[in-house]
């Protein structure tokens, strides 16, 4: 299928700028856990902070994105109507936010347990806001398909902002998590400018009759994302409000945070996946073959994202290095969050069938159901079990939206997902894992180790090429096989 062809060539676009991105933001956190002390619990303060900004931006950006694509492929309307609509609502919503926290940062410094720094607060209120800012204009560019410029802006903010913290920590030896917060704030703040030639080339319209159409379409989606967003950081926020040990609640979350940075591969994955498929969901919708290429879809993204799931598994004694000695203690969550990580994967992919009927309070309900499942998780076993919690709500609750969204679009929308397939795939993922997984000495930096678990992700390997993506059908290296 040709659109199969353009995800690929999409997601490789984005995926590089998330990827290499992640990679190089990767480089940070050694420089995070060894300049930040484990016992100050300065890592666990922005793993903390960081949460809070993730579920603002859901908030500031009211589910515009998706909309943003949903009625720019609407014969009705031009797009760049839809795109300055949706702007001014999201900037609206931005500037009442910073009223708002600039007017009371005393009590609401005080109510999230950062009396003694609002200046944190108001820097990542800043950010949050310019992101939201930043978040249409990054759209509109995926919808115009300008994916080289989109990745450019990502891996630009990146690289200044790796080398402003070398700057700041190596050699200026600047160690404070404030520093992370105003580094931020330098970054995003500089990107947002690179955007204003953008701003002059559109032809700037507010519709309201539009707005009215958007919101009604939209707010399903902001419960959705508020839901998405929470199963991905309410452990976070969570965890010093009810974890009994107050002293060393931001010390456990610390090494929680740092570990689940490896197995952010996943995120990354998806992130990218995303970036390129949502666009040509909407574009698709009209197709004969719609349903076809959406099972299509399913299964590669499965393939691709099991595949990284065993490599972090298999070379997780390489891995580990990229945080710091003393934050390995919560090292076996990493596989328990990448399988969450695929779970929330899946049900981005399952979630287009309400999406495109307009039915999009579905989303709503099993977002927020899931949500719940994870709530209840974190609140009863955080206080027995600590960071184990956060790693198993995620599983039970991006499982449960999965599961629901699956057999009611069944039901509601049907697509031929290749089930037999599926399966089979994860029955071997989950075989190779528990052959390396328990293997003696897994974390050591044996040769004896790494050979072994290099075998069983070729082995994967071959089996992917044997089975579904023959050496034929790859673009580059397909020709010389076909002309053998």
């Amino acid at each position: 299928m040709p659109n199969l062809k353009s995800l690929a060539k999409d997601t490789a676009i984005y995926g590089l700028s998330s990827i290499v991105g992640r990679f190089l933001n990767y480089l940070l956190v050694p420089l995070y856990t060894h300049y930040m002390p484990k016992d100050s619990g300065d890592y666990g303060i922005s793993t903390n902070m960081y949460a809070y900004t993730a579920l603002i931006l859901v908030l500031l950006t009211f589910g515009m994105e998706t909309t943003l694509f949903r009625y720019a492929n609407d014969e009705r309307y031009k797009s760049d109507t839809v795109f300055s609509t949706a702007f001014a609502t999201v900037g609206s919503f931005t500037a009442v936010f910073l009223l708002l926290i600039f007017g009371f940062i005393s009590p609401i410094s005080g109510a999230l347990g950062y009396a003694e720094h609002p200046d944190y607060l108001l820097m990542m209120a800043v950010v949050v806001a310019l992101d939201a800012i930043q978040a249409l204009p990054f759209s509109y560019l995926r919808y115009q398909k300008r994916a080289i410029r989109f990745a450019s802006l990502k891996m630009l903010f990146i690289l200044i902002s790796i080398a402003l913290n070398v700057i700041y920590f190596v050699l200026l030896g600047k160690t404070s998590v404030f520093y992370v917060f105003f580094i931020n704030l330098l970054c995003t703040s500089l990107i947002t400018f690179f955007f204003i030639p953008d701003m002059f080339r559109i032809k700037w319209k507010f519709d309201g009759k539009l707005l009215r159409e958007m919101v009604g379409y939209s707010w399903p989606i902001l419960i959705l994302g508020i839901a998405g967003i929470l199963n991905q950081v309410a452990d976070k926020i969570i965890f010093p409000l009810v974890y009994p040990d107050k002293a060393d609640a931001n010390v456990q979350l610390g090494v929680y945070g740092s570990c689940v940075k490896i197995a952010m591969i996943m995120a990354m994955i998806t992130q990218a996946f995303r970036y390129a498929y949502e666009p040509i969901v909407f574009a698709k919708s009209k197709d004969t073959d719609k349903t076809e290429y959406y099972a299509a879809a399913m299964k590669y993204f499965l393939i691709f994202t099991l595949l990284a799931f065993i490599c972090v598994v298999g070379w997780m004694p390489v891995l580990q290095y990229i945080i710091g000695e003393d934050y390995r203690e919560g090292l076996d969550v990493v596989p328990i969050v990448m399988a969450a990580e695929i779970m929330m994967g899946i049900y981005f992919n399952l979630s287009f069938w309400y999406k495109l009927i307009d039915k999009t309070i579905y989303g709503a309900w099993f977002s927020l159901t899931g949500c719940a499942v994870l709530f209840a998780v974190n609140i009863l076993f955080i206080p027995k079990c600590g960071y184990w919690a956060c790693a198993w709500g995620g599983v039970a609750g991006y499982g449960t939206a999965m599961v629901l969204s699956y057999v009611v679009g069944q039901r509601k929308n049907p697509i031929p997902y290749p089930m037999k397939d599926i399966a089979v795939y994860v029955l071997i993922t989950a075989v190779l894992t528990a052959l390396m997984y328990f293997h003696e000495d897994r974390l050591h930096l044996g040769l004896a180790s790494l050979v072994f678990n290099t075998v069983c992700i070729i082995f994967f390997v071959v089996y992917i090429i044997r089975h579904d993506l023959p050496l034929s059908s790859l673009p580059i290296i397909g020709k010389k096989f076909k002309k053998q």
